[in-house]
């Protein structure tokens, strides 16, 4: 296992704490993630100093939930660390704790949810505190919950679903008590505030490399049914295309994690999308843009299915009236979701994805299953038309060379008509580009009335 370096920053303020007579140790995920040998951005520590005395040995900080014992610590480049009394639970209701100061480590390291993060290191002695063996669960590749399976998780039921996305991220089985445990959670998860579900979708879009196997959990555990409903009866295969998508990654890449969002819903009625997204408190621009694709899918999916596989190909016309329904901006993405169900069906890797989108050169040897499947190299040929299309011609009623003012001038009365004419003048557009000039559609509307 990788050996522990906390960065300087991090070390400088235990030692402080450590010269004003606290002890102080790195904890949490942290040190889980480091002796796994990933990558983490977030060193907290713990220590047995109390907030005030926290807030009074450093200069810049923040009460992050000085109720729980939390103050931030902002170091020297102005990053946020969690620095955590000591405590133990005196209740909870399985969403909020009553926590105690003036527990020792070891009391502060038995209220946490599983072994693999009740780890604490000390940076001044290079000392590991594993009272629970964490080490020997990391090695094993299990997730197990510290001492009783059952209380853990009625002390806070989100820890049912930390418990998914740890073995999803890690690829680790869930040892089978805290499987049971996580199960029998299941029907008291509608008590989780909509905020922290959210959360745990996000950094599970976010942390997870192939989401599917964490979602096919939350799935058979109960999770899916009493949180997004919605999602309980989607297809497979959509679950299977988020592995197909690039993964945010820790530092965060708001667009990459929105579209993994977006394959939830894909295909579905975007009144149901919105619907769950705005349960999830999702923003109403990300629900939008996430409804759009996904009706955008209902309307086009098996249209679009059957053009990909044509001996002769999808015209320019087509790519017009896809990008009409789509919307300039969300076309790019819009087949990029496309292409991950493809490759989904087709059982290839994420990097066979990426070069569907990304290079005609590229081809992947595969055999399809089933019904026919789009090749690799015509994906990428036809995105890259679309999305050259897409902002080239003209797919929208805005991008015609004539407007409302100009019809009704040429006779077009006001009123539900002056739309319908202006729809008909756009699909007329769209079969054919070069009749998007002023003349030709104001002839064209002349005789759209005289029908």
């Amino acid at each position: 296992m990788s050996r522990l370096t906390p960065p300087p920053e991090v070390l400088e303020i235990a030692a402080r704490l450590r010269r004003a007579g606290f002890e102080a140790w790195c904890v949490g995920g942290a040190i889980r993630d480091v002796l796994l040998g990933y990558e983490h951005l977030d060193w907290d520590l713990a220590t047995s100093a109390t907030p005030p005395e926290v807030m009074r040995l450093f200069k810049r900080t923040v009460p992050v939930g000085i109720a729980f014992g939390t103050v931030g610590v902002l170091d020297s480049n102005g990053r946020l660390h969690e620095v955590t009394t000591f405590r133990h639970d005196v209740t909870t209701d399985g969403r909020h704790a009553e926590v105690q100061f003036g527990a020792s480590l070891e009391e502060d390291l038995a209220r946490r949810d599983f072994t693999i993060n009740a780890i604490a290191y000390n940076p001044h002695t290079g000392e590991l505190r594993d009272p629970f063996d964490g080490r020997a669960d990391l090695r094993r590749g299990v997730v197990r919950a510290v001492g009783d399976a059952e209380q853990r998780m009625r002390e806070d039921r989100l820890r049912a679903l930390r418990a998914l996305r740890f073995a999803a991220r890690f690829g680790f089985e869930i040892e089978p008590i805290t499987w049971k445990a996580v199960c029998h959670s299941a029907p008291h998860l509608g008590r989780l505030s909509a905020e922290r579900v959210k959360q745990e979708i996000e950094k599970t879009m976010e942390q997870v490399r192939c989401p599917s196997t964490a979602f096919a959990r939350w799935r058979e555990a109960g999770a899916l049914r009493v949180l997004v409903p919605s999602l309980h009866e989607a297809s497979a295969d959509r679950f299977a295309a988020l592995d197909f998508l690039p993964r945010p990654g820790l530092r965060g890449r708001p667009q990459r994690k929105l579209l993994r969002i977006a394959m939830l819903f894909f295909g579905d009625d975007h009144r149901d999308a919105e619907r769950s997204l705005k349960a999830l408190r999702f923003s109403n621009s990300d629900t939008a843009w996430v409804a759009r694709l996904a009706e955008a899918q209902s309307r086009l999916g098996a249209t679009v299915d059957a053009a990909m596989v044509r001996d002769d190909g999808v015209t320019d016309a087509e790519l017009r009236r896809w990008a009409a329904v789509v919307g300039r901006t969300a076309a790019a993405s819009w087949w990029r979701l496309n292409a991950a169900r493809w490759c989904a069906r087709r059982g290839q890797t994420e990097t066979g994805a990426t070069a569907a989108v990304g290079a005609a050169e590229s081809v992947i040897a595969a055999e399809a299953i089933g019904a026919p499947l789009p090749s690799p190299a015509r994906v990428a040929s036809v995105y890259r038309r679309l999305v050259r299309i897409a902002y080239r011609d003209a797919i929208e009623i805005g991008d015609l060379q004539v407007d409302g003012e100009d019809l009704v001038a040429a006779g077009v009365p006001k009123g539900p008509a002056l739309g319908a004419v202006l729809k008909r003048l756009l699909e007329a557009v769209i079969a054919d580009p070069s009749a998007n000039c002023r003349a030709t559609l104001i002839r064209l509307a002349g005789e759209q009335e005289g029908e």
